[in-house]
């Protein structure tokens, strides 16, 4: 890959005066806990009105007291990814009640189980494609027509390095991250000649419980939080954002360009 610097980087806290999503809608997946949280609450807080997807209920309701103690508002969604009918259904509620969608986070994911290819069990590796992949395409497929009804409709999906770096052990969620990034490309280049942008985010190193789950003995201390992130992800999903079909990695506040066959 080569990369660019990203410009008009948000600084920390403050990357924007007045409210760059003021009336839009944006869904969040996994928006109980960690990023998902996190974005859900910038967001909300530059104006966006949120459509809040995970699957406890209880957890929603923290996330909504936190958004409207912010000023801002939110629809919650109790809603399991691997129910894909139900991800149809989402489509169809949100083209009924605004008859667009202006921002998809995709951001719900699981770790599986570190281990040797050989000893994975195919019911965590059907586990990890469902949620990592294929929850992702089900959410292409039912959003995408409400996305393009937007004057700038864009798209985040949460990648990780581990799509690229394929260390030893952690193949499902290796594998499933490179798909993801395959999937989301694909739909940049689909989308290129549309009003939507479709953008891939790796987070990096951050203090969540999957990074928690994945290295144990780290001290998490010595991680940034998904509050440092959230930013990014508002500024990402603006209509002033025009990247698409690209990855922006927060580790190194860059743009990183996929190289093209020769």
């Amino acid at each position: 890959m080569s990369d660019t610097p990203l410009p008009e980087t948000p600084v920390s806290g403050k990357p924007f005066s007045g409210k760059p999503l003021a009336d839009r809608i944006a869904v969040v997946t996994g928006a109980s806990r960690g990023i998902g949280r996190a974005a859900s609450l910038a967001l909300a807080e530059a104006g966006a009105h949120v459509i809040a997807v995970a699957r406890t209920q209880g957890a929603l309701e923290d996330l909504d007291d936190a958004v409207r103690a912010a000023g801002g508002s939110a629809t919650l969604v109790p809603l399991d990814l691997c129910d894909y009918d139900a991800i149809d259904r989402l489509g169809a509620a949100i083209h009924e009640r605004w008859g667009r969608l202006d921002v998809l986070v995709g951001n719900a994911g699981v770790l599986g189980k570190l281990m040797p290819l050989g000893h994975v069990d195919p019911k965590v590796w059907s586990s990890v494609m469902d949620v990592n992949v294929t929850a992702n395409w089900r959410l292409i497929r039912s959003l995408d027509p409400l996305l393009r009804r937007s004057d700038a409709g864009r798209a985040v999906f949460v990648t990780s390095g581990a799509a690229s770096s394929c260390r030893a052990y952690w193949g499902p969620y290796a594998v499933s991250k490179a798909a993801l990034e395959a999937l989301v490309r694909t739909y940049a280049a689909e989308t290129a000649s549309t009003p939507v942008r479709a953008m891939l985010l790796n987070p990096g190193p951050l203090r969540t419980a999957m990074r928690k789950a994945a290295m144990p003995g780290e001290d998490p201390e010595t991680l940034r939080t998904p509050e440092d992130l959230a930013p990014h992800i508002v500024r990402l999903a603006s209509p002033a954002s025009t990247e698409s079909g690209m990855i922006f990695d927060f580790p190194t506040g860059r743009v990183l360009t996929p190289q093209k066959p020769a």
